[in-house]
């Protein structure tokens, strides 16, 4: 056996055991989730940005609906839960497959979504506390 046989069967075995990164339009399971979860934390941002706007017209027609707030509240934290697993689970950094983006991007529209959601509902309030409020200032 030669010495270059000795040098070159580590190096070899080295890069059988790393893992090829995926090309750039290859859909990996990773980028599969990543991508839905940003998805649904994004749609917790439109719900949330929606209810806030509206003020609590989304909802049951009486002008006091939480549907829209509360489905911000759902889908932001479940956005930025399936994210953090995403990051906590991926082997590589952006470009290799794992969905870091996608799951940095649920993080990040996930907290925006989950403070909407709870701005949104603060806006909204009670109705029996405001009627109450209104009665005594009368």
């Amino acid at each position: 056996m030669s010495v270059r046989h000795v040098l070159a069967a580590p190096a070899a075995a080295h890069a059988f055991v790393q893992p090829l990164a995926a090309d750039a339009y290859d859909l990996t399971t990773g980028r599969l989730v990543g991508t839905a979860a940003a998805l649904v934390a994004l749609a917790g941002v439109v719900i949330g940005g929606l209810a806030l706007a509206r003020a609590g017209r989304i909802g049951n027609g009486n002008g006091h609906g939480k549907r829209g707030p509360l489905a911000a509240l759902v889908a932001g934290p479940i956005g930025m839960a399936v994210g953090a697993v995403n990051l906590a689970v991926a082997d590589g950094g952006p470009g290799t497959g794992n969905g870091v983006l996608g799951g940095a991007l649920a993080l990040v529209l996930g907290l925006i979504a989950t403070v909407l959601g709870r701005l949104s509902l603060v806006r909204t309030g009670r109705p029996a506390d405001r009627s109450v409020h209104l009665r005594a200032s009368a």
